[in-house]
């Protein structure tokens, strides 16, 4: 079984994760775009039952999305890096931040959401859009 796991910057905060991810996309929402600093966010998205362990100390930001449901994001309050988070609406399930696996390899999205944000140069072709009317 493959294991994997993200972290912070400085690596206090961690999460362990077991398994394949169930989804992985990229946002270009204008939300994304601040809280990421970069011009989209990457989530690989986990089973909570393969979430294997959370470590160090978060703090958590919670906002209304689009879509009227909320997101809560887990930071470490040492560095300021967002490593996961937890929608309201799918409980049972937890996004992690691609990039807080530092690892090349990682699967490639294969679902693009908010593509009329996006900057123009921004999206591979070959990638799933999935329109959020």
């Amino acid at each position: 079984m493959t294991l994997r796991r993200a972290s912070c910057s400085c690596g206090q905060l961690q999460v362990v994760c077991t398994g394949e991810p169930v989804r992985v996309s990229m946002c270009h929402c204008l939300a994304c775009q601040k809280r990421t600093g970069s011009v989209f966010g990457t989530q690989a998205r986990f089973r909570r039952q393969d979430i294997s362990s959370i470590e160090g100390r978060s703090t958590s930001f919670s906002r209304v999305g689009d879509s009227g449901n909320t997101a809560t994001f887990h930071f470490c309050p040492t560095c300021g890096a967002t490593v996961y988070w937890e929608l309201g609406a799918m409980p049972d399930f937890v996004a992690v931040a691609v990039g807080a696996f530092a690892d090349p390899s990682f699967p490639a999205p294969k679902i693009s959401v908010y593509e009329e944000r996006r900057h123009a140069w921004a999206l591979p072709t070959g990638i799933e859009l999935e329109h959020m009317d």
